[in-house]
């Protein structure tokens, strides 16, 4: 049986998790917490608490997986609290600072195993292997990153397009990124980054690899955000057990 607590449980992505994690045999919602709604009730009778008393909830209801889809100022606390008293972790959160993700780094190596990725669509992780195939076979074209995501996302560009782009990286070397155009800019041989904030678009990432006399674009929809459940919760079966570490999205299709 895979115990697992949830922070972040009220909210979009934390109920699409309680509600895949119901479908796999062996897997219980032990804890859930939340900075809102205090007190409600969740499926199997758990009460919410506060993010407050992460440390408290944990210790008393001993998960063996915390899935943590929150803000990124909270989840290097959560993230923290959680390696220190030796509770694996997965984490979908986006928007870390590189002082954050050094601090959760810490906290991590050689205490517990994470699966930390900025998307856990298998989708995403087939396009970016196809995106870094690509780049390794269109040294000579232009690259475009354009994301599109709902108005009331934080942070840009998106975690997915910052991965984009370091699976371009790694097939080329070393490249500039310019984030947006603005004013007189003619190209050189960067790779342009650009994101859209509107509505309620849930994920969009397109990669422009455009030639002379040709364009390639390969691009990836999220229709709804169970395609992130799913993995989330495919990867918090996944991560119990395994040797102390930071593993990604990656990994866990491995195993399949």
């Amino acid at each position: 049986m895979t115990r697992i607590a949830l922070t972040g449980a009220l909210g979009r992505m934390g109920t699409l998790i309680i509600q895949e994690a119901a479908k796999v045999k062996d897997m219980q919602l032990v804890a859930g917490l939340d900075a809102i709604g205090a007190g409600t009730a969740l499926p199997g009778g758990i009460i919410v608490r506060d993010a407050s008393q992460l440390e408290a909830a944990l210790l008393e209801s001993k998960p063996d997986v915390l899935i943590d889809f929150t803000i990124a100022k909270a989840a290097v606390d959560n993230v923290c609290t959680a390696a220190g008293i030796g509770i694996n972790l997965v984490v979908g959160t986006t928007g870390f600072s590189p002082e954050q993700t050094s601090r959760m780094k810490k906290a991590i190596d050689g205490h517990v195993a994470a699966v930390i990725t900025p998307n856990f669509s298998l989708g995403v992780n087939v396009f970016w292997k196809l995106v870094a195939d690509a780049a390794a076979a269109l040294k000579d074209y232009d690259i475009e990153i354009i994301e599109a995501h709902h108005n009331q996302k934080k942070d840009a560009p998106s975690g997915t397009a910052l991965a984009t782009v370091q699976a371009i990286k790694t097939a080329l070397g070393d490249s500039e990124v310019i984030y947006g155009r603005e004013g007189i800019m003619p190209r050189g041989k960067e790779i342009g980054v650009h994101a859209v904030r509107g509505g309620d678009i849930v994920g969009d990432h397109t990669v422009l690899f455009a030639g002379s006399g040709e364009r390639l674009e390969i691009k990836h929809q999220a229709h709804s955000r169970t395609a992130f459940a799913s993995g989330a919760v495919r990867a918090a079966d996944w991560v119990v057990g395994k040797e102390p570490g930071i593993y990604t999205m990656a990994d866990v299709l491995k195993s399949r």
